[in-house]
């Protein structure tokens, strides 16, 4: 498949030779060296065997021809090269769907170069905590947890969203609303069936298999209504451009079921972005809603953001360590509502009580620009995930050993 309308061609050795080395000054080579400090050297080799080396340095990345210096040698064509290039690809999505093959050192150290490869390409800083300051368009200060009502100041919410790359909002749905949700929601757990590329499933400490997630809650009127309704439209145009309901994955809508003590699958997720499995460049921005069914708190499973970091390259791999992320944590309540640009880094941990009657059930939809599309003319990049017949996820770590 050839590049979509708009990306050009980019020839491999002129990039490497002369165009990504001129790149490489001022801010972006200091934001290379960040990225890529403490990374394995990196060759990135075509199919008709032309490499070229990406070597840590402390002022920058130094790019040399071939691959004899490289600690880690990463096979892929060169369509998928260029997508990377143009953020049409991500690391993550050519992994899982087995495009790239290593033939040295750890297929996973595509992974841990994605934030410098970002900075190499687009010029993107690596995300940095220290650097985190959220402001607002007057320049004030703003708090990463801050919240507000369905009936605050629009022109507020709009800032925070901007600047912080999420929004949390109390008491959009009534509880009557709610109800109706959860009673659909619950159907659909009962409808769900694994290998069925609709869901989501994993195993616990027990050895059960339990299920994570399901795709066509668009299938159920009430569920399908909130992509029409009044109040989740208002929250859509907070993003500054016009948005419509955008398909994504599945059937258009997703449930999610969080579950304690999971042992296998993707029940908890780690930090990553929406647009991770690829397509950044031709589907962002996409502002991703949550409508909470049930409470979201750390006992239950929560949702939770780092601030800022849709303007950076994070690398969710290998995040930093300890206390040293600014994150933000949100108790929410049944008829709450979050909204989260799709580059926003999040994460979903597991909830931290075994004992609770009821887990986090939320429902999520997308909204994008009209022009937004999947540059591949699928449905949805997650697509990728569902390899296995039992409907599990597998962890990205254990495709990447087999390639």
């Amino acid at each position: 498949m050839s590049l979509p309308p708009g990306f050009a061609p980019i020839d491999f050795d002129r990039f490497h030779r002369s165009e990504l080395p001129a790149l490489l000054t001022g801010a972006r080579a200091e934001s290379a060296a960040r990225a890529a400090a403490g990374r394995p050297a990196l060759a990135l080799r075509l199919s008709d065997g032309r490499a070229y080396s990406y070597l840590p340095r402390r002022d920058g990345i130094e790019i040399v021809a071939g691959d004899e210096l490289a600690d880690t040698v990463l096979e892929l064509d060169a369509e998928a090269w260029q997508g990377l290039v143009h953020e049409l690809e991500a690391p993550a999505g050519l992994l899982y769907g087995g495009r790239v093959r290593c033939l040295r050192g750890k297929a996973v150290d595509l992974m841990s170069w994605e934030s410098a490869l970002r900075a190499l390409y687009n010029g993107r800083p690596p995300y940095d905590p220290a650097r985190v300051e959220l402001r607002s368009r007057a320049g004030e200060r703003l708090a990463p947890e801050q919240f507000f009502t369905a009936g605050d100041d629009r022109a507020a919410m709009g800032e925070f969203l901007e600047a912080a790359g999420y929004l949390f909002v109390r008491g959009v749905l009534s509880a009557r609303e709610v109800s109706a949700l959860l009673a659909e929601a619950e159907e659909l757990r009962g409808e769900a069936r694994k290998g069925d590329k609709l869901s989501w499933w994993g195993r616990n400490a027990a050895g059960e298999e339990v299920l994570c997630r399901v795709t066509r809650a668009s299938a159920k009127p009430g569920l399908a209504a909130l992509r029409r309704n009044p109040r989740i439209l208002e929250l859509a145009t907070l993003a500054g451009e016009p948005m419509v309901h955008r398909r994504g994955e599945g059937e258009g809508m997703t449930v999610i079921y969080k579950n304690p003590e999971m042992t296998e699958g993707l029940g908890d997720l780690p930090w990553h972005r929406d647009c991770g499995m690829g397509g950044h460049a031709t589907m962002c921005p996409v502002l991703v809603v949550s409508v909470y069914l049930t409470e979201a708190s750390p006992e239950s499973g929560e949702l939770c953001m780092l601030p800022g970091s849709h303007r950076t390259a994070f690398n969710a791999h290998e995040p930093p360590r300890g206390s040293s992320l600014p994150v933000a944590h949100f108790h929410a309540h049944p008829g709450d509502v979050s909204l989260h640009l799709s580059d926003t880094v999040h994460a979903a941990p597991p909830p931290t009580s075994t004992t609770r009657d009821r887990y986090r059930i939320s429902t999520v939809l997308d909204f994008a620009p009209p022009s937004s599309h999947n540059h591949r003319g699928e449905g949805s990049y997650n697509d990728v995930l569902h390899a296995r017949d039992d409907g599990q996820i597998e962890h990205l770590d254990s495709v990447a050993r087999r390639l």
